[in-house]
């Protein structure tokens, strides 16, 4: 057994970063400045967006996406359930209703398959999600959202740095990124709302900061013009420059951590192709780089004789470090209760929400301790 623990994941930050955030502190511009516009220039560069606005997360990007679209009662907004349950907050709390679409059983990803069956008269937004690292097949999803004439916004928090057939995601449409410390780069808490709209853009910025009629930092005036008015009521949702430092640290080293991960993921690949009870997702076959956000195997609880949570509980005592991503939103109470007509009409969600597991995968892992993690699973699974 290993003498130290080896967490789910762990943050990569440099002592370069750590210092580039000291000198924001001693420059006295620690909030909203040019380090936030200088990050939002350099994602967008990297992504091929057109444009980006940096947020204090991605559930900001969303609630401020479904408040410039005016969505709210008697509006539907499609999405998996198998995804973190922001999504699904900021649907209800807007006062619409979350319809939620299936997923392949072996990528944990909606397509326009899943998504057609989910179109009503009511559908205002659809949010496929890129999971994992992997992407979505999008062509399909965006031929039907344009067919039916439907907004269409991906959920790209595991997607930094993912390709789809050549173009990375953010490059095409409205794409909405998370910075959380356990993703492939992190600004602590943080976000990025990428879009191909120049008056969505514009919305979101102004919305992030109170509904002001400019941006809390503008290069021109090297701060916030005094005389600024609201425009419309807004929220608090910018980016700190303390933040958007570390984000410019992260960014520039975000395609050797994914290489690094690459390497990682191949290797518990391979020695996982003779553990029977373990299933590893499915890489998708259609072109695409995938980012290894997570790896994320399901357990076959009949061959294991166990479930998944004693499993990950064999594991913990081991030292090995392990997460769930995700319990299906709608199996959450509160959906339960409130929602309970969806349960049971999602197979492929419900099964994966029950054995999904996911390994200890960062960029400062070992090809050891990829091996001490697989060791750790078979003497479980003898036992």
């Amino acid at each position: 057994m290993r003498n130290s623990f080896l967490p789910f994941s762990k943050p990569s930050i440099s002592e370069e970063e750590i210092e580039a955030v000291a000198r924001v502190l001693r420059s006295g511009w620690i909030t909203t400045g040019p380090k936030s516009a200088e990050f939002e220039e350099t994602f967008s560069r990297y992504c091929g967006a057109p444009g980006a606005v940096a947020l204090c997360s991605a559930t900001a990007g969303m609630h401020l996406l479904l408040e410039a679209l005016g969505i709210g009662p008697g509006d539907e907004v499609i999405t998996p359930s198998m995804t973190w349950v922001s999504t699904v907050n900021m649907i209800v709390l807007r006062g619409a209703t979350p319809v939620f679409a299936d997923v392949d059983r072996d990528t944990l990803m909606a397509g326009a398959e899943q998504i057609k069956p989910c179109i009503t008269e009511r559908t205002r937004l659809i949010v496929p999600v890129h999971f994992a690292g992997a992407a979505a097949d999008m062509d399909p999803i965006r031929r039907l959202a344009a067919e039916h004439a439907v907004m269409l916004a991906e959920d790209a928090a595991h997607a930094a740095g993912t390709e789809y057939k050549k173009k990375k995601i953010g490059a095409v449409g409205t794409t909405i990124f998370s910075f959380h410390p356990i993703k492939n780069i992190t600004t602590g808490e943080g976000g990025m709302f990428c879009a191909d709209d120049p008056e969505l853009l514009a919305a979101i910025r102004r919305l992030k900061f109170h509904g002001l009629g400019v941006d809390a930092y503008d290069r021109n005036s090297q701060g916030r013009s005094p005389q600024a008015e609201v425009l419309a009521p807004g929220f608090k949702y910018n980016l700190t420059d303390m933040a958007a430092v570390l984000g410019l640290g992260q960014l520039a080293r975000l395609d050797d951590f994914i290489a690094r991960r690459t390497a990682l993921a191949t290797h518990y690949r391979e020695l996982l192709a003779e553990v029977d009870e373990i299933m590893p997702l499915s890489v998708p076959a259609y072109e695409m780089r995938h980012a290894w956000h997570l790896f994320i195997v399901r357990l076959d609880t009949d061959r294991a004789g166990m479930s998944r949570n004693s499993f990950m509980e064999e594991l913990k005592k081991r030292n090995i470090g392990t997460g769930i991503h995700f319990l299906a939103a709608h199996t959450q109470k509160y959906y339960r209760d409130t929602l309970s007509h969806v349960l049971g009409t999602l197979p492929n969600t419900e099964w994966n929400s029950a054995r999904i597991c996911s390994l200890p995968l960062f960029p400062a892992m070992s090809m050891e301790d990829v091996e001490d993690v697989v060791k750790a699973i078979k003497e479980v699974l003898a036992k």
